[in-house]
C-alpha cells in the first residue's frame, strides 16, 4: 500500500504533469476576468495559485522530459513539449497577475530561452519520434505555434510596463484616436460608449503614465486646438463617470492581458493562422500509425490536441468580437477593409453573435446586460474609528473566535482591517454630487494642467469665508491623512450631538457624508498606498488606543459587554454597514469625546482629540444657519478631499489597482484629466 502512490507517480508523472499543466490554462481563461469589477477574495485565491502553478508545472515538465529516459512505451510523451511551450505562453486575458509581473520581462524572456531550448532538444535528440513522419511534422507545426505564444505574452508583458505606454504615446499623435464611426446611431448605449471610451483612450495612456498634458507649440498650434474641440466632441452625449469605467477596463487590457500584442496586424494573424496549426496537427496525428504507443498517452495527446484547438479557436473569435477590432479598423490606413467590415454592418453582426455566446456561455439572456463587464461594480470600502473602537475587548470570553485564529496565521492587524470594514454600493444622487463638484472646480480654474492648486478641504471652507486662522483651518491637519482622522471622527460627533429635525434632503447629505467619511477612512486603514503623503499608522493606532481608553472608563462598558457577550463571540463579521447594532455605543463615545476634549486645557494630551471636539463645536455652532447648509458645507468638504486623494494619488498606485476592481479615486482622477483637455 506505502508502494502505490510512489509507483503511480514513477510511471505517470509525466501524465499528470501534462494533464495538470492543461487544467491550470482553463482555470486561467475562465477566471482571468474576475479581476477586472470586482476584488473578491476566494476567486483571486484560486486564480492567484493557478498563475503561479501553471509556469512551474510546464517549467518543471520540459526539465523532467528533457532529463529522464524516455521508456519504449511511453515515446508519444516527446510530443508533448511543444504544447507546454504553448502552456506558458497562457491565455490571450491574462499575462500578469500583478502589475510587477510586467516589470520581470526580461526574467520570462530568459526563460522563455531556456524553455524554447529544452523543448527543442528533447524533440531533436530524443527523436525517437523521428520515424512517423505525420508525427514529425505535427511537433514541428505546434513546436513554432508554441514559441510564437511564448513570445507573444513575453512581448505583451513588455508593452504593459508604463514605461513602455510611455514610449507608445509619445510616437502616437491625437489624430490617429479619431475613429471612424459610420454606425454609432445605430449602436446600443453601451456600444457607442466603449467606442468613445476607445476614441479617447489616448488621454487615459497619457494621464497613466504621467504625460496627460499635450506640450503647445506654435507650430502645432491648429492641431493642438483641433485635437481639443475633438475631446470634446467625444465626450458629448455620454456619461462621463461610465465613460472613465470604460477607458479604465482597457486599460486593464494594456496592463494584465495581450491586448496591445493581439490587435495589431501580427497578432490577427497569429489567431487567424494558430487554429488552422492546431487543426493540422490533430488531423496528421490521426493519421499516424500508433501501434506500439500506449492506449492511455493516445487519449491524452487526444485531449491536448483538442484543448489547444478550442484555446485557439476562442482567441480568434474573441480577438475578431473585440471592441479593440473596431479600434484597430477604424485608425487603419488600409481603406477598403475599414470599409468592408464597418460600412456594411458585418463587424457589427460578428461583435453581436460574440457578445451573445460569451454570455449565453455564462448562463445569461441576451441583452442590454451582457456588455456592462467592463463597468465599475460601483463598490467602495467602509470603516468607521469610532465603530471599531466600540468592539469588544480582546479578552477570552468575548473576542471572536475566528479572530483568535486569525491573529496566530494571518499578519498583525490584519483581522482587525478586514473584520471591522465592509462595503457599499455607491448611490447615483453621491456620484452626481462629486461630478457637479469637479466641474466647478475646473470653472473655477482650481485645476492646473490637471493638478490641483489648493490644499485638501480648503476650497469649500474658502467659499463660506471659513478658511482662516482659527479651528477649521487648523482641523485640515499638516498631513493629508491626519485631515482625514481629524475630520472622520469630527463629522461622527457632529452627528452625533446635531439636535435639529432634519429633512429628506438633509437626511440624503447625512448619508453621502456618513459614505465618504468611510470611505476616506477605509483607504487609510486598508489602502494607504492609494492616499497621498507618507502613511500615519502610527497616529492612527494612538488616537484609537485613547478613544478605546476612553470608552472602558466608562462604568456602563461591563454590563453593555456581559450581554452581548455571546454573539460578539461568534461574530463573523462586524462592519460599518451593520452598525445599528452599536449606534448608540458610538454615539456615546462621540459625546464623551466632546465633553472631555472640547476645552483647550487638554490640548497637550491628546492634540488631535482637541481638534476633533473644537471642529464639531465650530461645526454645531455653523448649525445656527440651519443644518442643511452645515451638512451642505460638510459634503462638500469630504468631496474636495476625495478628490484631492485621487488626484494626488501615484500613478503607480492607480495601475495596481486595477487589477482588483479598481478604485473610486481612480476614476475620479481620471475623470479630472478628461474635464482639463476639454476645458484646454
Amino acid at each position: 500500500m506505502a508502494r502505490g502512490p510512489l509507483v503511480l507517480w514513477n510511471h505517470w508523472s509525466m501524465q499528470i504533469i501534462v494533464l495538470l499543466s492543461l487544467g491550470l490554462q482553463f482555470v486561467l481563461f475562465i477566471l482571468a476576468g474576475i479581476r477586472r469589477r470586482e476584488d473578491a477574495p476566494v476567486r483571486r485565491f484560486f486564480l492567484w495559485l493557478a498563475y503561479l502553478m501553471a509556469d512551474s508545472t510546464a517549467i518543471y515538465a520540459v526539465g523532467h522530459l528533457s532529463f529522464s529516459n524516455i521508456m519504449r512505451e511511453h515515446q508519444l510523451v516527446v510530443f508533448w513539449a511543444p504544447f507546454l511551450l504553448l502552456h506558458l505562453g497562457g491565455p490571450d486575458n491574462i499575462t500578469a497577475y500583478a502589475l510587477q509581473d510586467n516589470q520581470l520581462w526580461l526574467r520570462h524572456l530568459q526563460t522563455l530561452l531556456v524553455q524554447v531550448t529544452g523543448a527543442a532538444y528533447i524533440l531533436i535528440y530524443k527523436n525517437i519520434i523521428a520515424g512517423d513522419n505525420f508525427l514529425w511534422l505535427a511537433s514541428v507545426l505546434m513546436f513554432s505555434l508554441g514559441v510564437v505564444k511564448y513570445g507573444e505574452r513575453t512581448w505583451a508583458l513588455k508593452c504593459g510596463t508604463l514605461e513602455s505606454i510611455g514610449a507608445s504615446v509619445k510616437t502616437q499623435p491625437p489624430a490617429i484616436h479619431k475613429h471612424f464611426h459610420p454606425q454609432d446611431d445605430e449602436a446600443s448605449e453601451e456600444e457607442f460608449l466603449l467606442r468613445r471610451a476607445h476614441s479617447l483612450f489616448h488621454i487615459c495612456k497619457r494621464a497613466m503614465v504621467d504625460s496627460s498634458v499635450i506640450e503647445e507649440d506654435t507650430a502645432e498650434e491648429d492641431t493642438q486646438q483641433g485635437h481639443e474641440e475633438y475631446t470634446t466632441i467625444m465626450m458629448h452625449r455620454v456619461e462621463l463617470w461610465a465613460l472613465m469605467e470604460v477607458e479604465l477596463s482597457l486599460m486593464y487590457d494594456v496592463l494584465y492581458t495581450k491586448a496591445s500584442v493581439v490587435h495589431t496586424f501580427l497578432g490577427y494573424l497569429v489567431r487567424f493562422v494558430s487554429p488552422l496549426i492546431a487543426a493540422a496537427s490533430l488531423v496528421l496525428f490521426k493519421f499516424t500509425a500508433k501501434d506500439g504507443y500506449n492506449r492511455d498517452d493516445i487519449a491524452i495527446t487526444y485531449i491536448l490536441l483538442g484543448g489547444a484547438l478550442f484555446m485557439e479557436t476562442t482567441s480568434l473569435v474573441n480577438a475578431l468580437g473585440s471592441s479593440w477590432t473596431f479600434a484597430f479598423l477604424s485608425s487603419t490606413r488600409w481603406h477598403w477593409l475599414k470599409y468592408t467590415a464597418l460600412c456594411n454592418g458585418s463587424w457589427d453582426k460578428l461583435r453581436r453573435l460574440v457578445v451573445f455566446l460569451h454570455h449565453f456561455v455564462k448562463g445569461g439572456a441576451a441583452s442590454a446586460s451582457r456588455y456592462r463587464s467592463r463597468r465599475w461594480s460601483y463598490t467602495i470600502g467602509q470603516y468607521n474609528m469610532l465603530h471599531f473602537c466600540t468592539r469588544p475587548a480582546d479578552t477570552l470570553v468575548t473576542s471572536p473566535l475566528l479572530g483568535r485564529l486569525a491573529k496566530l496565521v494571518a499578519p498583525n492587524g490584519w483581522w482587525d482591517r478586514k473584520h471591522y470594514s465592509g462595503t457599499v454600493k455607491l448611490s447615483i444622487p453621491v456620484r452626481k454630487n462629486i461630478s457637479t463638484y469637479m466641474q466647478r472646480l475646473y470653472d473655477k480654474g482650481e485645476f492646473n494642467t490637471g493638478m490641483l492648486r489648493k490644499k485638501w478641504g480648503e476650497d469649500p471652507l474658502y467659499r463660506r469665508g471659513l478658511y482662516k486662522e482659527g479651528t477649521l483651518k487648523e482641523s485640515l491637519g499638516v498631513e493629508f491623512q491626519e485631515g482625514i482622522i481629524i475630520w472622520h471622527i469630527g463629522t461622527d460627533v457632529f452627528l452625533a450631538k446635531s439636535k435639529t429635525a432634519r429633512t429628506k434632503e438633509a437626511a440624503e447629505r447625512v448619508e453621502a457624508i456618513t459614505v465618504l467619511s468611510n470611505y476616506m477612512m477605509f483607504l487609510l486603514v486598508d489602502r494607504p498606498y492609494m492616499l497621498p503623503g507618507q502613511p500615519q499608522k502610527w497616529l492612527y493606532l494612538r488616537t484609537c488606543e485613547k478613544l478605546v481608553n476612553m470608552r472602558v472608563a466608562n462604568p456602563k462598558y461591563m454590563l453593555r459587554r456581559h450581554n452581548n457577550m455571546i454573539k460578539d463571540l461568534f461574530r463573523v463579521h462586524d462592519s460599518p454597514g451593520f452598525g445599528c447594532s452599536r449606534a448608540a455605543e458610538r454615539d456615546e463615545l462621540a459625546n464623551n469625546l466632546y465633553d472631555k476634549y472640547e476645552s483647550s486645557e487638554l490640548s497637550y494630551v491628546a492634540p488631535r482629540l482637541t481638534h476633533v471636539a473644537r471642529l464639531a463645536k465650530e461645526l454645531l455652532e455653523q448649525e445656527r444657519d440651519g443644518t442643511s447648509g452645515t451638512l451642505e458645507l460638510i459634503l462638500n468638504v469630504w468631496m474636495d478631499i476625495l478628490v484631492y486623494a485621487g488626484n494626488k494619488c501615484s500613478r503607480n498606485s492607480h495601475a495596481e489597482k486595477l487589477n482588483s476592481g479598481g478604485e473610486m479615486t481612480t476614476i475620479l482622477w481620471l475623470m479630472a484629466e478628461h474635464l482639463y483637455q476639454a476645458s484646454l
